[in-house]
């Protein structure tokens, strides 16, 4: 009877550590998301640059294009901006930008001020459409194939090893 009152919380103890071991070996950026596979969600936002047109993913229907989340507010935002920038002069693929929480006037500032590597931007004033995607904080990039499904999403600024060594190789297999 006294290993049975001692055996269970050791036994437990041990399970719990071990979940705890494994977990430090994972990159806290590679948060899985429920959407990989699945359809990008649907909406309708109002573009940044003219709130009074509406954008889709739709639009996109046929490429393979990122989804960027962004804020002026948002400071990792601002040292991923120079990758996204060298994405658009490189003509890799089209870049979504998704302005989240943010007040239009200090987002077309903050494009003007640091340079826009957008095809379009869709303003998401009340985040809605974001908890749609499952994004909780800024920056976040979503990768959606040629179908509209997301095959990759990525937590946090993009750095030039995220792009080299996982978008851009997904991409050249995405577009074949």
């Amino acid at each position: 009877m006294r290993s049975l009152k001692y055996g269970i919380p050791i036994a437990l103890f041990a399970l719990l550590s071990v979940f705890l071991l494994v977990g430090l070996w994972k990159d806290p950026r590679e948060i899985p998301s429920p959407l990989i596979g699945k359809p990008a969600p649907a909406f309708s936002l109002p573009e940044l640059r003219a709130p009074d047109r509406a954008w889709s993913p739709k639009e996109m229907a046929g490429q393979v294009w990122l989804l960027n989340v962004f804020a002026s507010w948002c400071v990792p935002c601002l040292v991923e901006h120079p990758v996204l920038m060298q994405m658009s002069r490189e003509k890799l693929l089209p870049i979504v930008g998704f302005n989240y929480k943010d007040e239009p006037g200090a987002a077309t500032g903050w494009l003007a001020k640091h340079g826009d590597p957008y095809v379009a931007i869709v303003a998401d004033r009340t985040g809605s459409v974001a908890f749609d995607y499952g994004v909780y904080g800024v920056p976040e990039t979503f990768l959606v194939d040629r179908t509209g499904t997301i095959r990759f999403k990525h937590v946090g600024p993009l750095t030039p090893e995220v792009v080299q060594g996982k978008l851009l190789p997904l991409v050249r297999e995405l577009s074949r």
